[in-house]
């Protein structure tokens, strides 16, 4: 399957510098195996502040909703 870095990273909100930005599949990979969401999962106000955890996610939904994602 062929990578779509180039047009994934045009929608990476990741301010974090590593080498998985905009190679989905492994930033997915990477987080899963920590029990974490990606920066895409969280608005960037919050995506900045590195808590990638499950519990600040549900944190972040139930005080702004599932609208911040569109």
């Amino acid at each position: 399957m062929e990578c779509k870095k180039e047009n994934n990273s045009k929608f990476c909100n990741c301010s974090y510098p590593c080498g998985k930005h905009g190679v989905c599949c492994d930033c997915l990979a990477y987080h899963r195996k920590n029990g974490e969401l990606p920066a895409c999962y969280f608005p960037a106000d919050i995506e900045r502040g590195y808590d990638r955890s499950i519990d600040n996610f549900i944190s972040v939904v139930k005080e702004r909703g599932m609208g911040y994602l569109r």
